[in-house]
């Protein structure tokens, strides 16, 4: 990359940062990204902007002493965990950059990647997300998220990236397209895929985390699906349909051989009480598993009707206005 002329004044790049009980890796990140962007300074200024899930650890006060030492550095302390997605999607909003880039602070995403998403965008790109080729994860963790990128991209009525995290670049446009949503439960990757616009992937080889422990669990990962799913999706709804469908269909042709063996044929059967007693218990499971699947999507209906703020912020430090 070039750099700026002469009295041109320089883009502002936003890096945000979402932590939770990372007490041991902020001030690592914090040295690995500032090695990196200080290339990049000829260029283009930087902001760092942390959204603190409420940890419950040192990782704010870390937060507030990083500030107070380096004025690129904002930092926003929620009154409570409001999940991994609203803590990114908060730190979008609080962004001043003409492009923004979200980072996980365990590094295991490569800083160095940041020059090459910045070409990228400067070609044009108003999204520039990582394709992880690798991961140095136990293989039932591959394989989980493997199967998830791929339910995903099917079931989705928009054509959500295989192999794609939050690590990625978007412009200011996307910025503020994303801050006119008013989602309750958000799901990043897919919301940012279905705005269109060129998006650009890179792939890389993701590391392993040196320090601290994942914050995400297999129930989180399940959540974050099902949030996936739910949010990009109406297939599930279209399935509980065809099972009503199938399940009529099938009882129907039941009734009719019932009433051909039974007047035609003359057979002779004994009352069925066990046939009855299964086909009730299946009726009754059927219809719960459908009536589950309507209730996830009047759920987040209730919680996008409640209109609740996406974050609250408890404290800040840095530079806020």
């Amino acid at each position: 990359m070039t750099n700026a002329n002469p009295g041109e004044q320089k883009r502002l790049i936003s890096i945000v940062v979402p932590v939770y009980n990372e007490e041991t890796t902020v001030l690592p990140f914090h040295d690995a990204i500032c090695a990196v962007v200080a290339p990049l300074e000829s260029k283009y200024d930087f902001e760092f902007v942390f959204t603190d899930n409420h940890s419950e650890d040192a990782t704010f006060p870390l937060l507030q002493d990083m500030a107070r030492r380096d004025r690129r550095v904002r930092a926003y302390r929620f009154s409570r965990n409001f999940g991994f997605q609203r803590s990114i999607m908060t730190g979008y909003t609080k962004a001043k950059g003409d492009a923004a880039i979200q980072m996980d602070v365990d590094l295991q995403d490569p800083p160095e990647l940041i020059g090459r998403f910045l070409q990228e965008w400067e070609n044009g790109a108003e999204v520039v997300y990582g394709v992880r080729v690798k991961r140095q994860e136990a293989w039932i963790t591959n394989v989980q998220r493997a199967l998830f990128y791929r339910l995903i991209d099917k079931l989705s009525e928009d054509q959500i990236p295989v192999d794609a995290g939050d690590f990625r670049l978007i412009s200011r446009r996307v910025i503020e397209l994303l801050k006119s949503f008013e989602d309750a439960k958000p799901y990043l990757r897919g919301t940012i895929a279905s705005l269109g616009f060129k998006q650009v992937g890179v792939p890389y080889n993701r590391g392993v985390r040196t320090s601290g422990e994942s914050k995400f669990p297999f129930s989180k990962l399940v959540s974050l699906a099902v949030d996936g799913i739910l949010n990009h999706s109406v297939v599930p709804l279209r399935i509980s349909t065809y099972i009503g469908v199938i399940i009529s269909v099938v009882t129907f042709i039941a009734i009719v051989g019932y009433v051909i063996a039974k007047v035609l044929l003359g057979s002779n059967w004994p009352p069925g009480f066990a046939t009855l007693a299964a086909l009730i218990l299946l009726g009754i499971s059927v219809n719960a598993m459908l009536l589950g699947i309507i209730g996830e999507y009047l759920g987040r209906m209730y919680q996008q009707m409640r209109n609740q703020p996406l974050s609250i912020v408890e404290q800040t430090a840095g530079v806020v206005e």
